[in-house]
């Protein structure tokens, strides 16, 4: 999916001019990187902050133009408010199609609902990672990466290495050795208990039938007792 983003070269720089641009609508930014020197730009609030409302917006390629001029950017950094919802400032970088980029890219969790550890041992699905550091071409980086938590059953993990990487991306962290923990499958604690009293209550059962038997077993031989 291609997104594109309009921009407008700026002019004015500094902190009372970015103040009066917030204050007509507008998100000052700038361009950067590749032999281009870096660009200050402006740009819509509105249309910006829904575009960023895309997870997609986050991590792909973004085709930017510049006052007729289009550039092959990626996101790399946002400055929000602390409490208004509203756009401070941002920054792109460019793009070279022959160089690799480092990316996050969120994970896609798939079949939760049917993971043996959650349909037959009533767990839930510990995510301890939503996205993941990717070293790719810009033409091979992916939108996200998909988990298939199909075969997980409750005490498991899925690791860096159990994914389906895209073809042409690599996970710096596996590169360095570190197979760290994707998604794993936790029995809550109520669940546990219950299933711990139910194993308590099933193994009492034998020993109450066994004594009953025993008791039965000598009634039998009182009353053989007293026939005789």
């Amino acid at each position: 999916m291609q997104i594109e983003i309009s921009a407008k070269k700026r002019t004015l720089q500094g902190k009372g001019a970015s103040r009066r641009l917030r204050g007509s609508g507008t998100v000052p930014g700038v361009i950067y990187g590749g032999e281009s020197p870096a660009q200050a730009i402006q740009l819509d609030h509105n249309s910006l902050y829904h575009q960023l409302k895309q997870e997609a917006f986050h991590a792909s390629i973004l085709s930017m133009e510049v006052e007729g001029q289009k550039e092959r950017v990626l996101l790399r950094d946002i400055q929000m408010h602390p409490f208004k919802l509203q756009v401070l400032h941002i920054d792109f970088q460019r793009v070279d199609p022959n160089k690799k980029i480092h990316m996050k890219v969120p994970l896609h969790f798939m079949n939760e609902e049917i993971a043996p550890g959650v349909k037959l041992s009533s767990g839930i699905v510990s995510r301890v990672l939503t996205e993941l550091d990717v070293s790719c071409l810009p033409k091979d980086l992916p939108e996200f990466i998909s988990v298939d938590l199909a075969d997980l059953a409750a005490g498991n993990t899925i690791h860096l290495s159990d994914l389906q990487l895209p073809e042409g991306v690599e996970v710096p962290s596996l590169v360095k050795g570190d197979d760290l923990p994707v998604a794993t499958i936790v029995i809550p604690r109520a669940v546990a208990a219950e299933e711990a009293a139910a194993g308590v209550a099933a193994a009492d059962i034998p020993t109450t039938v066994q004594k009953k038997e025993g008791v039965a077993k000598e009634g039998e031989k009182k009353d053989a007792g007293k026939k005789k």
